[in-house]
Order: structure tokens, then sequence, then C-alpha cells
């Protein structure tokens, strides 16, 4: 089977992990977050690992305990640091390298982004100045505007620095 047959890669992180959340979300990853379960529920994990069984999700976590519940089918996250994180996903081959940021989804809710029409970019008070040549996506749940600008670029050269970080673990 090909790799574009393959069903993608889709995650599901507890709340220790927003950062990584969202930067899995900018590199295209379905990623739910444990964020969106009501804090205090004592069976939290439970759903957690209920959500990433059902829902054909890798767990990942912080919590080691968690982890050794989650089986095969988690991944206990080691570092405290995003860039180390992603180093992980990619040394672990939980991701391939290609850490390119896509505008798939909202890095906020997880929603699919849609091509944004020309009145929502025009309504949006942060919209760049200078719209030409640039692509816009909307969060219809979120109504919030993204594209590929200078944000986008310093997410992929930091990108860049976690592939480099896993190919080389004793790079400063």
């Amino acid at each position: 089977m090909s790799a574009d047959t393959n069903p993608p890669v889709r995650f599901i992180a507890d709340r220790m992990l927003g950062t990584l959340t969202r930067y899995l979300r900018f590199l295209g990853y379905d990623t739910l977050s444990a964020n969106s379960i009501r804090r205090g529920n004592s069976r939290e994990d439970t759903l957690i690992l209920g959500i990433a069984e059902t829902g054909g999700r890798i767990l990942l976590t912080r919590d080691r305990e968690l982890a050794r519940r989650g089986g095969t089918g988690a991944v206990l996250i080691e570092s405290e640091d995003v860039l180390e994180q992603i180093s992980q996903l990619l040394r672990d081959r939980i991701i391939p390298e290609s850490l390119i940021p896509r505008m798939q989804r909202c890095s906020l809710c997880n929603t699919p982004l849609r091509p944004a029409s020309p009145q929502e970019v025009a309504g949006t008070s942060y919209a760049p100045k200078q719209k030409s040549g640039k692509n816009f996506f909307w969060c219809p749940i979120c109504r919030k505007l993204y594209w590929m600008g200078s944000h986008a670029e310093h997410l992929a050269e930091r990108l860049r620095y976690a592939a480099n970080v896993r190919r080389d673990p004793n790079r400063c």
C-alpha cells in the first residue's frame, strides 16, 4: 500500500501538551486536545483513552501512568520543550521529516480550514496590509484568518531546528 492510501496519523494530546497540539495542527495533523474535556472530570484519563481507541488516534502524554494504560497506542513525551517534543516524534518515526507548516487546521479548535472569502479577509482587522500573492484561509468556527506570513516562516525555522536536533541530539 502506498503512503498516499494510508490513513493520516491522528492524535489526542493531554492537557500538558497544548503547545505541541498547536504545532501539530500547524503541520496539518488532526490533533484533539484533552482541554476539550471538562476540567475536574474524575474519568478524564479513561475518556482520553476511549477517544484515542475509538478514533484511531495516537495518545500523546507527559503522564507515565496514562502512557502505560494506553499501551502501544500511546507515546510518553519526555521533554517539556516543544522543539524537543517534535524531535522525539521525528526520532520515534511517529511523524515524517516533512515539517512544513500547512494551513489545513485551525490552531485553536482543530477545525479544517477553508479558503477565506475576500469579505472575510477585508473584515479582519489583523489581516496584512499587503495582500497580493498571499493565500488566506478561514476557520468557520473560531472565525480566525490564517495566511503564510512571517509567523509561519518563523515556525518553519523552529521546525527545521527540531529536525536537526533529531539528527544530532547533542546539538546545543
